[in-house]
């Protein structure tokens, strides 16, 4: 990656970490990541504030932990990071969250239903029956395991991990399963909400999944800053 790419890379890191903040998304110790090459991967410092990042606070690391660009020290989870992108080529950006209405619902094993068009994209998320840290090896390639091909995993009683052939598109899902969960849980408190039919969903995914309209979610709530 040239060193313009490399800067632009960790700047939309950045500013997607830091919008998920502001959406009370990621909290004081989310944390979000970029692919940077076959072997590392960009990653905000574990000491960082999520809601005020800069390019300054994302380091690199490779698969093992160690600094391959900065000074800061990667999140303790960075193995959950690496051995997602270790099994999955097809993945450039992860998103570790800890949304408060997609962890309510693990809290209590309510299942993750599509109640919210965009929460198409997601439907089928498993749950990872464990809230421990993914702080080692062994704990990411369970997690990763728990993820399979999908686009997202939620860990219980602790929080979500998301996947995204960019970073756009991991922001915009990382959106879209909050924004679906709050739908369902408060959909709850008065009844039972209608949950769309696989017909409907499938026609959602054909018409949702675009990087047009990931884009569109990004710049909304890039308007709100």
């Amino acid at each position: 990656m040239s060193p313009s790419g490399a800067l632009e890379t960790k700047q939309q890191l950045a500013e997607a970490i830091r919008m998920l903040a502001r959406a009370e998304i990621v909290d004081h110790s989310g944390h979000g990541s970029a692919r940077r090459d076959g072997e590392s991967f960009y990653i905000n410092s574990g000491a960082s504030t999520r809601g005020a990042l800069t390019a300054d606070d994302i380091v690199a690391v490779d698969f093992a932990g160690a600094l391959v660009e900065g000074s800061a020290k990667p999140p303790l989870e960075f193995p959950l990071h690496a051995e997602i992108y270790r099994a999955r080529p097809d993945v450039q950006a992860i998103m570790h969250t800890h949304p408060k209405w997609s962890t309510l619902l693990t809290m209590v094993g309510a299942p993750y239903q599509v109640v919210y068009a965009q929460g198409a994209l997601l439907a089928g998320v498993t749950v990872f029956d464990s809230p421990l840290s993914v702080s080692t090896r062994e704990m990411g390639e369970k997690v990763s395991a728990a993820l399979g091909r999908g686009p997202a995993v939620l860990l219980k009683s602790h929080g979500a991990v998301i996947v995204g052939a960019d970073i756009v598109e991991c922001f915009a899902l990382s959106a879209y399963l909050e924004e679906n969960a709050s739908r369902q849980y408060l959909a709850l408190q008065i009844g039972t909400p209608y949950v769309f039919s696989d017909a409907e969903q499938r026609l959602f995914r054909e018409r949702l999944a675009t990087p047009g309209l990931f884009r569109k979610t990004w710049d909304h709530y890039r308007s709100k800053r």
